[in-house]
């Protein structure tokens, strides 16, 4: 690729920039935890669905940061697959029950702490079960929180292979941050 596009330049040949990333369609996720319905999380505080952690992006790859959103919950509530995949992962990782579900265009979606009711290969749909959350999410100001988290693969291979985005921007929710610009 790289000795094309330095002929291309050369010869002073457009070169087209590479293609975004895909757009995940709006309305094919749901939230992850049993009870919670629309687009909208509860209004009331610690009720399932309530997210009690938003999203906080590393600096860099490895830097600290939130890779995801907790969403209250109670111990046993069902989670589910917020959108149609293939489980990638089910098991624990570090004494806790984590499933991976691949979606379209890169996309995984991960949550944990559950108590896993599926096996890596199983096709799920949006809704389907699979787990029950477990209670013992560090930081967690109710009974049991479910730690939601999405990524995909990188466009910028300097910044790691993996880059991690707000699960809320799957249900239209993620917060938009304005940057500053420069003074006129």
């Amino acid at each position: 690729m790289l000795p094309a596009l330095v002929a291309a330049l050369l010869a002073g040949t457009a070169v087209a920039a590479p293609a975004p990333p895909p757009v995940v369609p709006v309305g094919a996720f749901g939230w992850p935890v049993a009870g919670v319905d629309g687009r909208a999380a509860p209004a009331t505080a610690g009720a399932p669905g309530t997210v009690t952690r938003l999203f906080d992006p590393p600096p860099h790859y490895y830097g600290r940061g939130h890779r995801g959103a907790d969403v209250a919950g109670r111990p046993g509530l069902a989670v589910m697959a917020a959108g149609d995949g293939v489980v990638v992962f089910a098991g624990r990782v570090a004494g806790r029950g984590v499933v991976s579900v691949e979606h379209a265009a890169g996309l995984r979606t991960t949550y944990e702490p559950v108590a896993v009711a599926v096996t890596p290969g199983v096709h799920v749909r949006r809704g389907d079960t699979l787990g029950a959350l477990e209670p013992g999410h560090r930081g967690c100001p109710v009974a049991a929180c479910l730690h939601w988290g999405l990524r995909r693969p990188s466009a910028d291979p300097a910044a790691g292979a993996l880059e991690y985005l707000d699960p809320l921007l799957l249900l239209g929710l993620g917060r938009v941050r304005l940057l500053p610009t420069d003074p006129p």
